[in-house]
C-alpha cells in the first residue's frame, strides 16, 4: 500500500487527481453528447429525406468508426483545422489545441452518436395518441415537447442511457494517448516508474469499476423516479 500513500513517497494523490480528470472528461463528453443528440435526433425522424440522410450519416459513421481514430482524428485533425482558419485572417503560428477539450469534444461525438440511436428509439416507443392528443388540444409545440413527449421521452431512455454512460466513461481511457493525465495515462507513467505494471493496471480497473458502481446507483435511483406510476 506504500505505492498508493499521498504525498512524494507514493502515487495516491497522483492517481486521485487522474480520477477526478476522468468523472470531469466523462460528465463534458455526455453534456456534448446530449446537444449533438438534440440535434440530430429531429432529422434521424424527419420526414424530409436531405435531413435523414444527414442524421443517418453521423449515426453510421459515428459508430462505425473506431472510438480511436475518431480521438486521432480530432486531436491530429483539429488543430490543422483551426491553424488553416487562422491563418485567413493572417495567423500563421502553430496553435495547439487543449488536449481536455480535444478529448471531451471528441468522445462527446461518439457519445452524440449513440445517445441519437437512444432518444430516437425512445420518441418512436410513445404512443402516437400522445402525439395527437396533444395537436387536438392546441398545444404550442415546445410546450407539447417539454411537458408531453420529453418526460416520457426520459424514462423509456435512461435504461439505455445508463450504457451510453458506461461506454463513455471507459472511452476515456483512449485519450491517454493526447497526453491528457486521467487514470489510465496516470497508471502508465506509474507502472512505468515503479516497475510494477500488475498493480498500478489492476487498481486502474478497481476504479474504473468504482466509478461505474456508484454511476449505476444513482442512474437507477433516476429510472426509479421516472417510472412512478408504471
Amino acid at each position: 500500500m506504500e505505492l498508493l500513500a499521498f504525498g512524494k513517497t507514493g502515487w495516491g494523490d497522483e492517481l486521485f487527481f487522474a480520477t477526478l480528470m476522468t468523472i470531469a472528461v466523462s460528465i463534458t463528453a455526455m453534456i456534448i453528447g446530449f446537444f449533438f443528440a438534440l440535434i440530430f435526433t429531429p432529422l434521424k425522424l424527419s420526414k424530409h429525406k436531405s435531413l435523414n440522410l444527414i442524421g443517418n450519416f453521423y449515426t453510421t459513421v459515428i459508430r462505425g468508426v473506431p472510438e480511436l481514430l475518431v480521438i486521432y482524428l480530432f486531436f491530429f485533425g483539429g488543430s490543422g483545422a483551426v491553424m488553416y482558419v487562422a491563418s485567413i485572417f493572417g495567423y500563421d503560428d502553430y496553435i495547439e489545441i487543449n488536449a481536455f477539450i480535444t478529448g471531451s469534444f471528441a468522445i462527446g461525438i461518439i457519445s452524440g452518436a449513440y445517445s441519437t440511436e437512444v432518444f430516437r428509439g425512445a420518441i418512436l416507443s410513445i404512443d402516437k395518441g400522445q402525439f395527437e392528443a396533444s395537436k387536438v388540444l392546441g398545444l404550442n409545440k415546445y410546450i407539447y415537447f417539454l411537458k408531453v413527449i420529453l418526460p416520457q421521452m426520459l424514462r423509456l431512455a435512461l435504461p439505455n442511457l445508463s450504457n451510453v454512460w458506461q461506454i463513455t466513461l471507459k472511452d476515456t481511457s483512449l485519450i491517454s494517448v493526447t497526453g491528457l493525465v486521467e487514470i489510465m495515462r496516470q497508471s502508465y507513467i506509474a507502472a512505468g516508474s515503479t516497475r510494477d505494471p500488475l498493480f498500478f493496471y489492476s487498481f486502474a480497473a478497481v476504479l474504473y469499476l468504482l466509478l461505474t458502481y456508484v454511476s449505476m446507483k444513482f442512474l437507477n435511483s433516476l429510472e426509479k423516479k421516472y417510472s412512478r406510476g408504471f
